[in-house]
């Protein structure tokens, strides 16, 4: 068999978007270079646009009813499902966090073992979180009186700048928990990480929409976030007051709940606080349901 014959080209990855369970490149066709620590070229970034983020939205609207329609312990399984696949790529993760982001060995072992363990963390609430948030409240009259959370929709996750992993999988699993749909936007150092997480997500039993992932300029696509009528919720991490008071204002107008963390450190995230059911709150409503007792005139309600 000649040379000729039995040499090849690699054949490299194309980084995309990742939309309603589909990879399809940015409508713009414009990217971004992506380096490495040295400075050597890792890949090509989709650079998404306004379109791509109305693109992601009505996937994500099509895709949160039935995924607030399923079964709390069904959502834990896909949410645990999708900490098995992760740990099945585990080294392929600590090699793109070495790569990518200029992690020591130690440190993306250390990222990779918690984004796993942080799923299944999450997992276990799915089913859980009803019970702390809600309550059955003393009233007056024969009635039972009952709160309880419901999703709120549509939810925005501008994601950390560090942890290009751990902090993804930080912020968005407490909104999917409760049964919401959400797009992913990440601006970072390595948001090849993101599109590698996409395919852990493609391969785990959610349906495709519940999570859309786009790569590009934070700064370019946050007024169209704010100011897009259809959108539930903005959950910013690491907003300068500039960005914080121009996300507030555009969020008036189709009355969004925003909330506003700081970012942390990649080690920070590893801490147990970077954790917690309080997380989950702020992206669901309650619900207040009337029951008449026993044999009490008149019909229950919700309001």
């Amino acid at each position: 068999m000649s040379k000729e014959t039995t040499s090849r080209i690699n054949v490299l990855k194309t980084y995309k978007l990742y939309i309603g369970g589909a990879f399809p490149r940015t409508e713009s066709g414009r990217y971004d270079r992506q380096t490495n620590a040295k400075g050597d070229l890792v890949a090509n970034i989709c650079r998404a646009s306004r379109k791509d983020f109305r693109n992601a939205m009505v996937a994500a609207r099509k895709a949160q009813r039935g995924w607030a329609a399923r079964s709390a312990f069904n959502r834990s399984q896909i949410l645990y499902r999708m900490a098995e696949m992760l740990e099945s790529r585990s080294a392929t993760f600590e090699r793109a966090l070495e790569d990518a982001a200029g992690y020591k060995k130690k440190d993306a072992a250390a990222e990779v073992a918690t984004a796993i363990d942080r799923l299944v963390w999450y997992a276990g609430w799915c089913d859980k979180f009803t019970q702390l948030f809600g309550n059955t409240n003393p009233v007056a009259s024969a009635h039972f009186n009952f709160t309880f959370p419901e999703a709120m929709g549509v939810v925005t996750v501008l994601a950390p700048k560090s942890a290009p992993l751990l902090g993804l999988i930080s912020t968005f699993a407490p909104v999917i928990v409760g049964g919401n749909s959400t797009i992913v936007v990440v601006d970072n150092d390595a948001p090849t990480i993101a599109i590698e997480l996409a395919e852990v997500l493609a391969t785990s039993d959610l349906p495709g929409g519940v999570v859309n992932i786009l790569t590009g300029r934070r700064d370019e696509l946050t007024p169209h976030i704010g100011s897009h009528m259809d959108l539930d919720a903005i959950f910013a991490v690491g907003s300068d007051k500039d960005e914080e008071r121009a996300l507030s204002i555009a969020a008036t107008e189709s009355i969004k709940r925003t909330k506003f963390i700081d970012d942390r450190s990649a080690s920070e995230w590893r801490d147990a606080d970077a954790q917690s059911p309080y997380m989950i709150l702020p992206f669901i409503e309650f619900k207040t349901a009337w029951h008449p007792i026993g044999g009490v005139a008149g019909g229950g309600g919700a309001y």
